[in-house]
């Protein structure tokens, strides 16, 4: 009976052991749980600041577009502008000349 007792003592210090390590172990999983959940969580925010940040540089290439059209536009009615110019001044130099030959012999 004796060793029956010791033999029951040992199995229960055994089991005690061994539901301690369970419970480091499960203590050991929910830290890790939880991290993850922290890391995931951070993440999740960094996704979102990347996508806001491609929502902005998407926005400012349009405003790019929209300038270089205008500019465009804008390039076009100089050029225009400086065709009309030369034609006229093309006008204008004969005009100038007969004045001025004119104008000599005043």
């Amino acid at each position: 009976m004796q060793t029956a007792t010791v033999d029951s003592f040992v199995a229960i210090k055994d089991i005690g052991a061994t539901i301690d390590r369970i419970s480091e172990i499960a203590t050991t999983v929910t830290a890790a749980i939880e991290q993850h959940g922290g890391v995931t969580s951070e993440i999740a925010q960094k996704v979102q600041q990347v996508a806001d940040a491609t929502s902005r540089v998407a926005a400012e290439i349009s405003e790019v577009n929209r300038n270089a059209s205008e500019i465009g536009l804008a390039s076009g009615q100089v050029l225009s502008s400086a065709e009309l110019l030369s034609n006229e001044s093309t006008h204008l130099k004969p005009e100038l000349d007969g004045f001025l030959a004119k104008a000599r012999t005043a």
